[in-house]
């Protein structure tokens, strides 16, 4: 399986060559690989945001990692196929075309300075191109192998019939927003953007999840995503547990997602050492099924 020999949490690249350059940046990745880290999730769209932002991401994570001697050994995860986004991020209609992967494509491997990426993943799904148009270009053989993030199951089982039904490689994880906090905008508002439902914990595909923290949420942050009762005392139970094991409660958040039954890789980012250091010391913490269980649903803990 693809999680099995990886770090329990992914390095998320995006603020890398805009929020955090040069030699900050070299210091950043260095404390997450000394701790054993080897995930690092970027994206072709990603820094567009940034005026001149376009591709800063991948090209500075590919910078830093060849300075540290890791580029080959990294698992880099990057993601293509976006929709356009702002001014800054033209982008045709049709942006799972062919011509428009196998460009996005040539362009992250690039950037990032590698021949081969080890897991490359389609950013977002328009919902009408045939499975077997986007699929083609993905046997490339500069990727590993291919998932795609904030697609419904629906979809990529149609994708994953028509890989196995042309012995093609198909699509082996699914990227998407997950945390301890459900966020308040229902799905049907941009369905090419989802979160963890049940839906997602039935199918067992592994999952990689971005906004794993919950933008600080359990740090005590307040949010228009994530404020709602049963999220207030999620955060609640949370920090309790958190008294009991001496950590903190978006560490406790982060140990909930790595609880659940299928494979999980929590993504986060930071741009601040400490709190670098906090999100790695959430790895050597493991709930019981009695404790992740009372997070969500209540009752009486395992542990009193």
């Amino acid at each position: 399986m693809i999680f099995a020999k990886l770090f329990p949490l992914g390095y998320g690249a995006g603020s890398l060559g805009t929020a955090l350059s040069g030699d900050s940046a070299v210091r950043h990745v260095a404390a997450y690989l000394e701790a054993g880290g080897n995930v690092f999730d970027t994206a072709h769209v990603y820094a567009c945001w940034q005026p001149g932002g376009v591709g800063a991401s991948e090209r500075e994570l590919g910078r830093v990692l060849k300075q540290l001697g890791t580029l080959e050994s990294a698992f880099i995860v990057t993601k293509g196929g976006h929709p356009a986004f702002g001014t800054e991020y033209p982008r045709p209609e049709h942006f799972l075309a062919p011509e428009v992967l196998e460009k996005d494509i040539t362009e992250s491997c690039e950037r990032l300075g590698v021949e081969r990426i080890p897991l490359y993943l389609l950013h977002r799904d328009d919902g009408v191109t045939p499975v077997a148009e986007l699929l083609e270009p993905l046997q490339d053989p500069r990727l590993g192998a291919i998932g795609v993030s904030n697609w419904s199951v629906e979809r990529i089982m149609e994708a994953n019939a028509v890989a196995t039904e042309r012995g093609w490689r198909g699509f082996v994880t699914n990227q998407i927003q997950g945390s301890l906090a459900t966020p308040s905008w229902p799905i049907t508002d941009d369905p090419t953007t989802r979160y963890l439902t049940e839906r997602e914990l039935d199918f067992g595909l592994p999952l990689m999840f971005y906004s794993a923290t919950a933008g600080g949420y359990f740090a005590g942050k307040s949010s228009k995503l994530y404020d709602s009762p049963e999220n207030a005392t999620r955060r609640a139970r949370a920090q309790q547990l958190a008294e009991r094991y001496g950590a903190t409660a978006t560490q406790v958040a982060l140990a909930w997602l790595r609880s659940l039954p299928l494979p999980t890789i929590p993504l986060f980012g930071t741009t601040s050492e400490a709190h670098l250091q906090e999100l790695l010391g959430a790895v050597s913490l493991r709930l019981t099924p009695d404790e992740a269980q009372w997070l969500t649903e209540g009752g009486t803990s395992a542990r009193t």
